[in-house]
C-alpha cells in the first residue's frame, strides 16, 4: 500500500462512470468521516437537510399508504442501480404500478423501462407505496427528489460517499487530522475517524427522525428495507434492535465508549425493519450460515418485503 491515498485519483474514480445528464460533482465527494462531517455544512447539503426536515410534504393519498425506505447506492440516479432495479422490479411483479411517469430525464431512458424509471408513487392492492432513500450525507431523500430538486438536477444524483463505511478501508491520508493507520492492505480508522463517524451518524439520524416523524401521519407504516451491519440500518435501529441483529451500537473514541443513536431511539417504533432480527436469523440459516452481500436483491428477502407491505391490507 502507498503511504498515502491520492484524493485526485479517488475523485477521478468516482467520476469515471457518469450517467448523463448526471455526473459526480467533485465538491460532493466524501472519502472519510471527517469529510462527511464537513459535508453537513456544505450549503447545498444544509439546504436539502433543512427542506427534508421542515418543508417536504408527500402528495396527499386517496387510499391507505406506506413509506418504503431503501439504501442509497453508488450508481446514481438510485433507480438505475442494480439493487433498486431488483426491488422495484419485484414490486412491479407483485402488482404495484406507478401512478405517474415522474420526472426522469430522457437521457436515462436506455437504462430501464418507464415503469422502473418512474419515481412517482406505486399503487396496487388498495395501497399506495411512497419510496425514499437513506443517504449519506443527504439523510432522508424522497424518490420525488431523486432526479430534480428545486428546479435543477438533484444533488442527490451527483455525489459519491464511500467514507462512512469502514470496511472499504479508505482514509483521508492527505488531511492533517488523519489518524487512520495501514492494516492488511487497507486503512484502519483511528480516534479522529471514529469520533467524526459518531457525530455524522447521530446528526443524520436526528435529521431523519425529524423528517419522518413530521410526515408519519400520512402513512399506515414506515418500512426500512435494509441489510445488516451497514449505516442504512444503523441510522434506523434502536439499541435493542441493534443488539438483536448483532450490530455494534457504539464506537470507542480514546478511553470513551460513544453511543450510536438511531431514529427508533429518538422516536420509538417509528420505523419497521425488514428484514427484522428474527427474519435475519432465519435467512442466515436458510442461506447456509452466511448472508450474501446482495441480500436485498434475493427472492427470500424481497418476499419478506412484500409480505410486510401486504400485511397492511
Amino acid at each position: 500500500m502507498s503511504s498515502k491515498l491520492n484524493r485526485k485519483k479517488l475523485v477521478e474514480s468516482s467520476c469515471s462512470t457518469p450517467n448523463p445528464p448526471y455526473g459526480v460533482d467533485p465538491k460532493l465527494t466524501f472519502y472519510c468521516p471527517q469529510e462527511n462531517l464537513e459535508a453537513l455544512d456544505i450549503p447545498v447539503v444544509k439546504r436539502f437537510l433543512s427542506w427534508a426536515e421542515n418543508d417536504y410534504a408527500p402528495t396527499p393519498a386517496k387510499k391507505p399508504a406506506v413509506l418504503l425506505l431503501m439504501p442509497c447506492q453508488k450508481v446514481k440516479p438510485y433507480a438505475i442501480s442494480p439493487e433498486h432495479l431488483a426491488i422495484n422490479s419485484h414490486l412491479l411483479g407483485c402488482g404495484y404500478e406507478p401512478t405517474e411517469r415522474g420526472d426522469w430525464p430522457d437521457q436515462i431512458a436506455e437504462y430501464a423501462s418507464e415503469s422502473l424509471l418512474s419515481n412517482g408513487p406505486l399503487e396496487g392492492h388498495g395501497l399506495r407505496i411512497d419510496r425514499a432513500v437513506i443517504s449519506e450525507p443527504f439523510g432522508f431523500v424522497p424518490y420525488s427528489a431523486m432526479y430534480h430538486w428545486n428546479g435543477k438536477l438533484s444533488p442527490c444524483a451527483q455525489y459519491d460517499d464511500p467514507g462512512l463505511f469502514s470496511h472499504r478501508g479508505l482514509a483521508c491520508t492527505w488531511r492533517s487530522d488523519n489518524t487512520a493507520v495501514p492494516q492488511d492492505g487497507k486503512w484502519r480508522w483511528g480516534d479522529n475517524e471514529r469520533a467524526a463517524y459518531v457525530e455524522v451518524h447521530n446528526r443524520l439520524a436526528e435529521s431523519m427522525a425529524k423528517a419522518l416523524s413530521r410526515i408519519a401521519s400520512n402513512y399506515e407504516a414506515i418500512y426500512a428495507y435494509v441489510a445488516p451491519a451497514l449505516t442504512h440500518r444503523s441510522f434506523i435501529v434502536d439499541r435493542a434492535q441493534s443488539k438483536a441483529a448483532g450490530m455494534s451500537n457504539s464506537r470507542r473514541v480514546g478511553s470513551q465508549i460513544v453511543p450510536l443513536i438511531g431514529v427508533n431511539d429518538l422516536v420509538p417504533g417509528l420505523v419497521d425493519l425488514v428484514p427484522d432480527a428474527t427474519q435475519l436469523a432465519r435467512l442466515r440459516t436458510r442461506m447456509g450460515g452466511r448472508l450474501p452481500a446482495k441480500l436485498l436483491s434475493t427472492d427470500p428477502a424481497l418476499t419478506l418485503l412484500t409480505n410486510a407491505i401486504g400485511g397492511n391490507r
